[in-house]
């Protein structure tokens, strides 16, 4: 496509699937080195048989700090250094409601959610501050954003943190030239919804073009597109940003919605 990434080096988490692996592609095409972090190995192998020697896979556990270090040593070793992470592993979690939802579940939301995110901020600064500046890149939702009824309890409540973890982080660290910025995602039909009991009947009726003001169907390019945006130097002047990539759905939930992305 172009040279936008060209000598820039990426981790991408949750890069075999979903957002994750649209933007990895996206980023290849644009120049990039990408290591795709993945618990799911099988999936990571053939993103790095796609993408050829532009890709390398870790498995990892992102609520692993040590495994997300090895992640950033691959990056650092093998392709000279880290200038973007892009963290966009995640899950949905428990359907518990507030007075349902058992403490088990609870905090497994939050690590998998918040304290990945922490860790995945945590162990991009060092490379970075070596390169003189880097971009992180955080994934929300348009449930932490407007609530609307249709996010599970714990997953709303650690994704609304998402977006302080970056502003905080942006104000944080905007004085060695690390920009950190959160993506939004509205209504999108992904495998992490449909494997859920929440987006069961929402997937067969296929209703995502109808669910916020704008009438387009949530694809997973148009989040690659804002990933590529904000880890490229045509955002070098942008940070502690809160990113909605969703069609308007924080502005409006059409009253027939019921999941998001």
């Amino acid at each position: 496509m172009s040279d936008l990434m060209q000598g820039k080096v990426a981790v991408i988490t949750g890069g075999a699937a979903g957002f994750g692996l649209e933007s990895a592609r996206k980023f290849v095409a644009n120049g990039a080195r990408v290591v795709v972090v993945d618990i799911h190995e099988d999936a990571g192998r053939a993103v790095e048989a796609e993408l050829g020697g532009a890709v390398r896979f870790v498995r990892a556990d992102v609520r692993r700090e040590a495994d997300m270090r090895a992640a950033v040593d691959v990056a650092v070793t093998q392709f000279g250094g880290l200038d973007v992470m892009y963290h966009n592993a995640g899950t949905v979690g428990s359907a518990g409601g507030v007075d349902e939802i058992s403490v088990e579940d609870w905090n497994a939301a939050m690590e998998m959610l918040q304290t990945a995110t922490m860790i995945a901020i945590k162990v991009a600064v060092a490379p970075m501050k070596a390169r003189g500046k880097g971009s992180i890149i955080l994934t929300s939702s348009a449930a932490g954003v407007a609530l609307g009824g249709s996010g599970p309890y714990a997953y709303t409540i650690a994704k609304s943190s998402v977006c302080m973890m970056g502003r905080y982080a942006a104000l944080k660290l905007g004085r060695h030239n690390i920009r950190v910025n959160t993506i939004v995602p509205g209504a999108f039909k992904t495998a992490l919804w449909e494997k859920h009991d929440l987006g069961q009947g929402m997937m067969a009726a296929d209703n995502f073009a109808r669910m916020q003001p704008l009438p387009i169907a949530g694809n997973p390019r148009y989040i690659a597109d804002a990933a590529l945006f904000l880890a490229s130097d045509m955002s070098e002047f942008v940070s502690g940003v809160v990113l909605p990539v969703d069609g308007g759905l924080t502005l409006h939930r059409n009253s027939h919605s019921s999941v998001e992305g």
